[in-house]
């Protein structure tokens, strides 16, 4: 038996504590007639998407938001999508939508993600809000690094000054991550370095991370031997390993080896319970935040 010393990071409570304070926004919108409007666009049939898609429209219906999913077949073509998405931006009633990724082949997804309205990108991603965030005016941010935030600050993980270490330079998570984490402010200033598959000496650069986020996919990738004592493992990856004695016959796991890591570690997020939970309530976040100053103007 291992002992685990970590303290958990629990993200299924801290995404309720979110989405309670979000529902006295949702009330007060809904007091001047506005009920804020979120949409996904689901293109062919990936079981993983589909699964992911309904959570948010089961999360959105539970705080008053209203969603509707749209969904076209894989033949669908780019002049396709491009007509859709002209069309939720004219929509005075729709506040915020999301393309769900990974789009069939064939499809270009960034050029796909640039014609959305940067005011209605709840998933963060237009290079306006990119652009705003790495200037450190943030509007809508990506939702999974925004959701990790969350977990840091409300943990009270201190972060000024803190070095952080972000193994993973993905547009989703890791580098608008890493941008976030040194952005000036009372909840950042942290030091960065940001590793990916190109880095020599791998573990000496984790050895000396305050706060280690993984966002790679290598399932258990990281060991207890590659952590400070006493540091905060934030845990992004979500890979299936097959596991012949659990039911479905796979379980989930992230990219630390929990065992080892939760030995040393001071704090960890678990997989699953941890990052996910967040990225969905950052989203309806986005959708409340969108609505609000498309209001407001």
């Amino acid at each position: 038996m291992h002992t685990m010393t970590a303290k958990l990071i629990d993200g299924k409570a801290i995404a309720a504590e979110i989405r309670g304070e979000l529902k006295s926004r949702v009330e007060r919108l809904r007091e001047r007639g506005i009920t804020p409007r979120l949409a996904a666009v689901l293109v062919g049939d990936d079981p993983a998407s589909a699964s992911y898609v309904g959570t948010k429209e089961k999360t959105a219906a539970k705080m008053g938001l209203e969603s509707e999913i749209i969904r076209l077949p894989a033949t669908t073509t780019d002049a396709e999508l491009r007509a859709l998405i002209n069309e939720l931006n004219e929509r005075q009633d729709m506040h915020g939508y999301i393309i769900q990724s990974p789009l069939p082949k064939g499809l270009d997804e960034s050029a796909l993600v640039e014609l959305i309205d940067p005011a209605k990108d709840i998933d963060g991603f237009h290079p306006v809000n990119v652009g705003a965030m790495t200037l450190g005016f943030p509007r809508l941010l990506p939702c999974t690094p925004a959701g990790i935030m969350e977990l840091l600050v409300r943990s009270q993980i201190p972060l000024k000054g803190a070095h952080a270490v972000v193994l993973g330079r993905g547009n989703i998570v890791g580098r608008p991550l890493s941008i976030l984490l040194s952005l000036k402010g009372d909840n950042a200033d942290a030091t960065v370095t940001l590793c990916h598959s190109r880095t020599r000496d791998l573990a000496d650069h984790c050895r000396r991370a305050d706060i280690l986020v993984l966002a790679m996919g290598k399932a258990e990738f990281i060991t207890g031997g590659m952590i400070k004592p006493g540091a905060t493992v934030i845990d992004v990856g979500s890979n299936r390993i097959d596991n012949p004695s659990a039911k479905r016959g796979y379980r989930w796991v992230g990219d630390a080896h929990f065992p080892s890591v939760s030995e040393v570690a001071g704090a960890i997020t678990p997989v699953p319970g941890g990052v996910g939970p967040m990225t969905v309530a950052m989203l309806m976040s986005n959708a409340v935040t969108a609505a609000e100053q498309q209001s407001a103007q």
